[in-house]
């Protein structure tokens, strides 16, 4: 980091408020720890559940949670500061879920879902973008703004686009009766708070991608949410949507963070559709780039993305996380007149939102960051080794 960032910088405006849950990888235990964070104090959790994934099938969740806050064991601006240096040898968070599915929805907003269109017309290729954005904007302009996706109205917009050539598979996921949904990242590959977010060599032309994550139970009840940063390489998907799996799941092209706010009576699922996700970007060249995402123009309800993420068709007995969306996608010139943005080694990230906090991340090549090697089988090892070492000591008492 340029500079240190104090601890309430990644904490919610109304932190004093929230209730916040995650994950902090413990040196002294050589392992994560469930916890909960209120403003200063970081409380270890692990005594009411030993992942994530357990603690949100808690019945009242909420109230368990806050009666568990008996035992402080870390500083909050200690654990924040060692995670912004990426400092191992300390406390540090991680992204926030363990056994979770991390699921993203795509083209959920029309400005994004043009883009999309846009690179599939490019090929990748970031030198036609401009071209091909005055081609597209021109043919289809702000006509589809406001139509419902799986409308008859979307139908018939369907007909006409097709008459016109430009029909695209991004139109029929963006205003077509099925949202896109893909499985983003492996288990237990995500990223957090502070941590490098990996590009890989292969991609010229990327972007990050600031999002609202709903975070569900088994029984596909979101009973909180977090911020995402669904990094994209544009010239990859753009050369084929076959290719989403080169193009999204990479080394450390999953962040989530800081924590999980969990869903009480000052924080509720209806106050995330106004949210303001808002997006920085700070190159080591001195380039800047802000952006936002502004939920209330998401073009499905959440409903209808969970619904078809999870139901009788499909079931995640572990909970999963659904990243919605994003309306931000980038534009503005970083080098060369239309070649648009795409990212450089170097570059922080921040992703901020009034009631989630800040996710803040530094770009790296995805085969120079560090290797993903804490899997299940060190996950599950760890757990029954704490298990060993509490019954050991209560029978020593």
């Amino acid at each position: 980091m340029n500079a240190p960032l104090a601890a309430p910088s990644v904490l919610p405006d109304d932190a004093a408020q929230a209730l916040l849950v995650g994950r902090l990888w413990d040196p002294a235990t050589g392992g994560p720890r469930v916890v909960a964070v209120q403003e200063g104090v970081v409380f270890d959790l692990t005594g009411l559940a030993g992942t994530v994934s357990e603690l949100l099938e808690l019945t009242d969740l909420a109230a368990a949670v806050r009666a568990a806050l008996t035992e402080p064991r870390w500083n909050t601006a200690d654990v924040v500061s060692a995670s912004l240096a990426r400092d191992a040898d300390r406390p540090h968070f991680l992204a926030p879920v363990d056994l979770q599915v991390i699921k993203a929805c795509g083209v959920t907003f029309v400005d994004s879902m043009i883009e999309r269109v846009i690179e599939e017309r490019c090929g990748g290729d970031a030198s036609r973008a401009l071209e091909v954005r005055e081609l597209v904007g021109r043919a289809l302009g702000g006509s589809i703004a406001s139509i419902r996706p799986g409308s008859a109205e979307a139908a018939e917009a369907k007909k006409v686009l097709i008459a016109e050539g430009l029909w695209s598979q991004y139109l029929e996921v963006g205003i077509g009766p099925d949202p896109e949904v893909f499985t983003k990242a492996p288990v237990l590959s995500s990223v957090g708070l502070g941590a490098g977010i990996g590009i890989p060599a292969f991609s010229s032309w990327n972007n990050p991608e600031p999002e609202l994550v709903l975070i569900a139970t088994s029984k596909g009840a979101v009973v909180g949410a977090t911020l995402g940063n669904d990094v994209n390489l544009r010239d990859v998907e753009g050369r084929s949507a076959l290719l989403l799996g080169k193009a999204k799941d990479n080394n450390a092209s999953s962040a989530l963070g800081p924590l999980i706010r969990l869903f009480d009576g000052s924080f509720t699922l209806e106050m995330l559709r106004q949210e303001e996700i808002l997006l920085r970007v700070e190159g080591e060249d001195g380039y800047e780039l802000e952006g936002r995402n502004s939920v209330a123009r998401i073009s499905r309800p959440f409903e209808e993305l969970v619904a078809a993420t999870y139901g009788s068709h499909h079931q995640y007995p572990d909970g999963f996380a659904l990243f919605t969306g994003t309306l931000f996608a980038p534009t503005q010139d970083r080098a060369e007149p239309g070649q648009g943005f795409t990212h450089r080694p170097g570059d922080l990230v921040t992703i901020r939102s009034r009631h989630l906090g800040a996710l803040i991340n530094r770009v790296g090549a995805a085969e120079e960051l560090p290797r993903w090697s804490f899997g299940l089988r060190e996950l599950f090892g760890y757990l029954q080794d704490q298990r060993t070492a509490r019954e050991s000591s209560f029978s020593a008492s």
